[in-house]
């Protein structure tokens, strides 16, 4: 008897080995498999899941799939809502039909069909239309197959505005390329509601009084904002502006300005004495006999420089300059009068202030924060910075910025911190942040603002970089 069960035994343990590393190889290959399908895109919905089953012949690179996920995910949700809609009706229908003998007129009828049923219909339908696959052809020597953003959008002019433009005689252009690319921030796609109702227009006709809209889009990101193509409104009884020479120092005529989406109605009302004005910034920007002591009369503060003192810093070199902040253009204007250009910076945060600045005779540069200067590098004599960017703002974009203006401004040319103001405790690290480019120091005071604030301002001078 146990002999013969030898054969039989060691048989037996042959086969729970042989089981024992099939069951390995199996766990081995299930793992490496399951390593694949994550890597893929499987579980993390990764559109490269076509590269590793399809090949990377059959993929477009460039091409949003998330973005033609979410317009198929809109087409849905139009026809559920539309749905749930209809039934509502008919039961409510339902429960009408036997109250007192009831009908329902025609017009009544049609137009229900047409806002509740058609319209929605129609616009799902236009959705599933304006989906547009890549090409796979490319155009000529592009890589790019279509613009990744187009799916994202709706809005047909939005659609149209960012689909590149191709050259017309099939050549490449004077700027070396093939195609027109019109842009938009990035921060469009976050707020793609609101640019979508700033781009919802009929082409030729009048655009919307909302410019607060697009002024909401630029503080948020979505900066720079398309083109549009329709006509810009303006004040129905617009006056000619004033002369030159008197326009400077004269309240300009309230009749230019839409102040639909103001709380102020006229420029009598943007006193600072009257607490309802809408803005809190530059107080006494529009009351002239205030603007006119501006950066030319003595002041006790130290942190107050006369703008005599800062041209004699650099007699006869300083001609073309930059005033980055808010106000109605009296440094334009004073620096006028010594015969130096200045363009300055502008929003309209509760105020008319770039229609202020240019009815003054003045260029208003319509800019935020958010953006780069459209400014050719070491082209400015000049910056001058007050009351706009101060102990609020992030040092990693107050870095960003303050190394724009370093691009900006020529070798030699003056930065003017005029009464930047922070905490005490923050003074250290702003005053590192201008010290950081080396720049020479001409002038350079503080001053108390308050128990737990305080002034800076500097005059420092950019220093040739040769290479």
């Amino acid at each position: 008897m146990g002999r013969s069960c030898l054969p039989k035994c060691g048989l037996g343990r042959i086969m729970g080995w042989l089981q024992i590393v099939l069951g390995g190889l199996v766990i081995i290959v299930s793992l490496s498999s399951l390593f694949k399908f994550y890597s893929a895109g499987f579980f993390m919905h990764n559109e490269d899941i076509c590269r590793h089953f399809y090949g990377a012949t059959e993929v477009y690179d460039g091409f949003d799939i998330r973005a033609l996920n979410d317009r198929v995910g809109e087409v849905l949700n139009r026809m559920e809502s539309l749905q749930v809609k209809l039934e509502k009706t008919v039961q409510q229908m339902e429960k009408e039909k036997d109250l007192a003998k009831t009908s329902v007129t025609k017009l009544v009828y049609k137009k229900f069909l047409e806002e509740e049923v058609i319209r929605p219909l129609y616009a799902a339908h236009i959705s599933l239309r304006q989906i547009r696959l890549p090409k796979a052809e490319g155009i000529r020597n592009s890589t790019m197959k279509e613009e990744p953003l187009i799916n994202t959008f709706v809005i047909e002019e939005i659609r149209k505005y960012i689909t590149p433009k191709e050259n017309r005689v099939g050549k490449v252009n004077i700027y070396g390329t093939e195609r027109i690319y019109n842009t938009i921030g990035h921060a469009c796609v976050l707020m793609k509601k609101e640019l979508e109702e700033y781009m919802d227009y009929d082409i030729g006709s009048y655009c919307k009084d909302d410019w607060n809209v697009a002024q909401k889009l630029m503080v948020n990101g979505c900066d720079p904002l398309p083109r549009r193509r329709c006509l810009t409104r303006a004040s129905k009884v617009y006056q000619k502006p004033y002369p030159i020479n008197e326009s400077l120092w004269k309240l300009p005529d309230g009749r230019n300005v839409r102040w639909s989406n103001y709380q102020c109605r006229n420029f009598e009302c943007l006193s600072s004495k009257n607490p309802k004005r809408g803005y809190s910034k530059c107080t006494g920007c529009f009351e002239m006999e205030k603007e006119k002591l501006k950066w030319v009369n003595n002041s006790s503060l130290p942190v107050d420089f006369l703008i005599s003192d800062v041209l004699g810093v650099k007699p006869g070199e300083i001609r073309i300059g930059l005033d980055f902040g808010v106000g109605t253009g009296t440094f334009a204007a004073r620096m006028r009068e010594k015969n130096v250009t200045i363009v300055s910076t502008a929003l309209n945060l509760g105020a008319p202030f770039s229609e202020m600045i240019a009815l003054r005779g003045f260029i208003p540069l319509y800019a935020t924060l958010n953006q780069r200067l459209p400014f050719f590098d070491n082209t400015m004599d000049l910056i001058h910075t007050t009351g706009f960017m101060d102990g609020w703002i992030d040092l990693l974009l107050m870095d960003y910025i303050l190394f724009d203006w370093d691009r900006i401004l020529r070798p030699g040319g003056l930065l003017w911190i005029d009464r930047f103001f922070c905490t005490r405790k923050d003074l250290d690290d702003y005053m590192y942040m201008f010290l950081q480019f080396r720049y020479k120091k001409h002038k350079w005071a503080i001053a108390p603002k308050s128990k737990d604030e305080v002034y800076l301002s500097a005059l420092l001078e950019k220093p040739p970089r040769a290479i």
